[in-house]
């Protein structure tokens, strides 16, 4: 029998001690209703103004309120549904129409006063955030529905209405409590009161998600190495994967999550992609963690979530460096001789160093879960963060590789060995897809580094390359066949179809589903009525898994490419003029429209659809720019410079709009011009192949043999 919520009053008639370390935690106060015992801001009629813009808080009645920018761009009054979060900060929820709730920007610091806290605060403080910017409280980025409610309450059901464009989001518990983790539990009740047919439960004691895999597992100290060892080997992730549904960065892939089913069936988890992560795999952006504890070197020996944490209280088992010390011997770790600080000083602080924290949401710290070695001297070279001056603020990196070097004789030696690689990737080198290769190949590093060297790896895979694909297809970490599945679509068909129709049977759906979408560009008809079934099954897997955020513009946005992919071109259009509808202000379902109506000869549509995105956003450089190239197709060259021109001095981080545009000024005469654009981008993208290719071939024209030799000389020698 499918078993049922019951909520935590059921599991609190038994487990009552859980109950009294669950009860006050973070869980436990995830979500509340606003009242007078939940709601900690001042509402007293207090004020905060942000870039000239007041709002006020106050009370009516018993009920919170506050008057502030809405989606009008206007003031205007809002009633406190919910109180969200507690410590350190707490935000609050304003029900609006259609169902979705919506994340106020502005929180209340409840920090005590003498740590700065009692005040009000806004999340982005550095910004102006106008009604009509994406990250505004009332736009979907802050929307509760979809972007907090599955982490903050129990047995949580979206509820989206497609056709409707609504939510009637529903909850068994307003907050994360026992079936959050354990799954639902009528059935474990059925166990403990015995009724019939308890016995053919008792194994599991009636729960879909049996937390067993520590049992009678504990760690003692090799007395070859001195180091802390597993008793019995890590053969699963249940827990890690249980906590990792909320405690990751990750997108949604199915409706329905099932406790006990592998994270990858119902989720993707980011890799340590690019403003996520530094080079070095240290976090950046809010990533929480999931992600830096793969990267670490006790997930490689076995350690889960609960050897550090209590799982009820979520609070740490034992108090500062003892936690650490249940394992790491205190002779050998807890000494001046290992940390070289005063062993009663911050410096002899485990976490500060190997946890380093990060303040996220501007007053909340989190710790980063790699447990890493400090490397001030990859600073030095990359640029990436270390523990060591994030306490000696006023000293340089090189400083700290000299201390590190004087103590140890040599650089710090880490576990995390890729930072150069990824260094590479990001920075163009010439060498940079060899060395991504060679991580890949490499299983002793851990599975998420190298899922994330297969997808830097996709751009620039070439036959000296491609051998890697087979060995990342077969590796027994699902991200790892996620991320050499998807990019596939790099390779020839015959390559594409050859190995990625088995990955369509693969256990994990995460893996099918990016087999179905490189697949989809496959001509059906070639196919054998065995494979097309497989193939329109895991199609329409893939399907589901985007209509599970079909709140979302990416979802649409990603059914268009699909679609494109399969020439289904009026499904496209649809899915991209959806995408569009769903969030006006979402750049890429106006390219991709775009770009569809070019395929289809229709450049006056392109046109159209790219003017209605600059509507919403006329300062982006992806829409000027492919308006551009329109225009050019137009051959209305005049207009076409301007808007490339726009890019060009837009763009951040596009050396290909800066050549493009280059190019187009060679091509009516203004060599000069597109040198001089050139050069420049020339200094911010000095490993950029096509603009060094450029500046020879146009210096090359006005005889400047001289820059011919230099920048040929800058060119990439291939291996």
């Amino acid at each position: 029998m499918a078993p049922d919520f019951v909520g935590v009053s059921v599991c609190k008639g038994c487990h009552e001690k859980s109950f009294d370390n669950w009860r006050g935690s973070h869980h436990d106060l995830a979500m509340q209703p606003a009242t007078s015992s939940s709601v900690l801001g001042d509402f007293d009629n207090a004020s905060f103004t942000q870039y000239g813009v007041t709002s006020v808080f106050y009370k009516q009645g018993g009920r919170f309120f506050v008057k502030t920018e809405g989606e009008s761009g206007e003031l205007q009054e809002f009633e406190i549904g919910y109180a969200f979060g507690f410590y350190p900060l707490q935000q609050y929820l304003i029900d609006f129409s259609v169902g979705r709730k919506q994340a106020l920007s502005i929180a209340w610091d409840s920090r005590p006063a003498e740590e700065g806290g009692q005040k009000w605060f806004h999340l982005y403080p550095d910004e102006k955030i106008s009604a009509s910017d994406v990250l505004h409280w009332t736009k979907p980025s802050q929307n509760w529905n979809t972007m907090c409610a599955e982490c903050h309450s129990m047995n949580l059901q979206k509820n989206y209405n497609v056709d409707k464009a609504t939510f009637d989001t529903t909850w068994t518990d307003i907050d994360v409590s026992c079936e959050s983790c354990h799954g639902p539990g009528s059935n474990h009740v059925n166990w403990a009161k015995r009724v019939p047919g308890w016995n053919s439960m008792q194994e599991s004691l009636g729960l879909l998600l049996h937390f067993d895999e520590r049992k009678g597992v504990f760690w003692q100290t090799d007395p070859m190495s001195g180091k802390p060892v597993r008793s019995e080997l890590k053969v699963t992730d249940k827990e890690i994967e249980t906590c990792a549904r909320c405690h990751s960065r990750r997108s949604p892939i199915s409706e329905n999550y099932a406790h006990g089913e592998r994270l990858m069936d119902h989720y993707l988890p980011r890799t340590l992609d690019a403003g996520m992560y530094h080079d070095d795999g240290q976090i950046a952006d809010e990533v929480y963690v999931y992600g830096s504890f793969r990267q670490s070197k006790m997930y490689q020996a076995g350690v889960t979530c609960s050897d550090c944490h209590e799982p009820h209280s979520n609070e740490l088992k034992l108090p500062g460096n003892t936690v650490c010390l249940q394992c790491h011997e205190a002779k050998t770790f807890s000494q001046a001789s290992h940390h070289f600080h005063d062993t009663k000083g911050p410096g002899a602080i485990c976490a500060d160093c190997h946890m380093p924290a990060k303040d996220y949401m501007v007053v909340d710290p989190r710790h980063d879960h790699s447990m890493r070695v400090p490397r001030p001297d990859l600073s030095e070279k990359f640029d990436t963060p270390n523990a060591c001056t994030n306490c000696h603020l006023d000293k340089s990196a090189g400083w700290a590789a000299d201390k590190v070097r004087t103590w140890y004789g040599r650089d710090a030696k880490g576990f995390q060995g890729y930072t150069a690689v990824l260094s590479a990737a990001r920075a163009g080198e010439s060498s940079a897809s060899y060395q991504l290769a060679e991580l890949i190949r490499d299983t002793s590093s851990p599975e998420i580094a190298r899922a994330t060297a297969l997808t830097e790896l996709g751009p620039a895979l070439s036959l000296q390359t491609i051998d890697v694909l087979p060995l990342a297809l077969s590796d027994a970490d699902p991200a790892v066949r996620t991320a050499a599945v998807s990019i596939l679509d790099r390779t020839p068909y015959n390559v594409r179809a050859r190995l990625a129709f088995p990955m369509l049977e693969d256990p994990v759906r995460m893996v099918r589903i990016a087999a179905a979408r490189v697949l989809a560009a496959i001509p059906i008809g070639d196919l054998d009525p065995e494979r097309r079934a497989l193939l329109t099954r895991v199609g329409n897997e893939y399907i589901a898994a985007q209509m599970a955020s079909a709140e979302r513009p990416e979802a649409w946005t990603n059914l268009g490419s699909f679609y494109v992919a399969k020439r289904n071109w009026r499904k496209a259009i649809e899915a991209y003029r959806k995408a569009i509808e769903t969030d006006p202000v979402f750049v890429p379902a106006y390219t991709n429209l775009a770009d569809l109506y070019r395929v289809l000869g229709d450049e006056a549509n392109a046109e159209k659809v790219l003017q209605e995105g600059l509507v919403h956003h006329e300062d982006d450089a992806t829409i000027h720019h492919t308006l551009g190239l329109s225009l050019v197709r137009q051959g209305r060259i005049d207009e076409a410079l301007i808007e490339l021109a726009i890019a060009t001095g837009r763009t951040i981080n596009n050396p290909r709009f800066v050549y493009v545009y280059a190019v187009a000024l060679n091509s009516t005469g203004k060599t000069m011009d597109a040198i001089s654009v050139l050069t420049g981008a020339h200094d911010q993208y000095p490993n950029d192949q096509d603009i060094l290719q450029a500046l020879i071939s146009f210096n090359r024209e006005l005889g400047n043999d001289e820059l011919v030799r230099i920048y040929t000389s800058k060119l990439a020698v291939p291996r």
